[in-house]
């Protein structure tokens, strides 16, 4: 009997200390068609403005932007939690922020993310956490997993900071372990997209 492929909905990521390069690498090697939604926690300071989404934006084929309130997910498009803000997933599919107490020390948090985007998605769900000090998305990670989602890991050996990536491992059975330049290339795959082409 064939096995079908898995249908996934939507992409989240967290990344920490050495993000800005970390996601120039994955947002960088994904096709302008990515038929993905991808919504990013990168732990910035409160007072931090929006040129990191700009700069992204004009580096990659597809679109990156810091997320809005009540804001529908496209495909082929990444959001970037504002500074100071949590971003959340609600059940219709569409973004939320928040200026709730930080979680992990951090707001925007990655668990924060995570777990309601695993509530709202299921098993259509891929999480990835990568470089990044602290424990932030551990939990997220397991529940996206708990949910029947993909969950996948940076190489705690490839990353500028390990503990976040560390401490995924220590609490989630992964489905992928991978170095930051093949993420990109099984995030094609894991979309029904084996070309990682490029070009804006």
């Amino acid at each position: 009997m064939r096995k079908t492929r898995k249908q996934y909905c939507a992409i989240v990521v967290g990344v920490s200390m050495g993000g800005v390069e970390a996601l120039k690498v994955v947002l960088g090697r994904l096709p302008k068609d990515f038929s993905l939604p991808i919504i990013i926690v990168h732990h910035t300071s409160p007072d931090a403005g929006s040129e990191l989404a700009n700069l992204l934006d004009a580096q990659c084929a597809i679109r990156v932007k810091e997320a809005d309130e009540a804001e529908q997910l496209l495909p082929g498009t990444a959001y970037l939690a504002p500074p100071n803000y949590h971003v959340l997933v609600e059940r219709d599919g569409t973004l939320a922020l928040s200026v709730d107490l930080p979680v992990n020390y951090a707001r925007p948090s990655v668990d924060v993310l995570f777990e309601s985007a695993a509530d709202t998605f299921g098993a259509g769900l891929i999480g990835v956490i990568l470089t990044g000090a602290g424990s932030d998305g551990s939990k997220g990670l397991k529940r996206i997993k708990d949910r029947g989602g993909c969950a996948i890991i940076q190489d705690p050996e490839d990353a500028v900071a390990d503990p976040m990536p560390r401490s995924a491992r220590a609490a989630v059975q992964a489905d992928h372990v991978v170095p930051l330049k093949e993420l990109a290339p099984l995030l094609c795959v894991l979309a029904g997209q084996a070309n990682d082409k490029t070009g804006k």
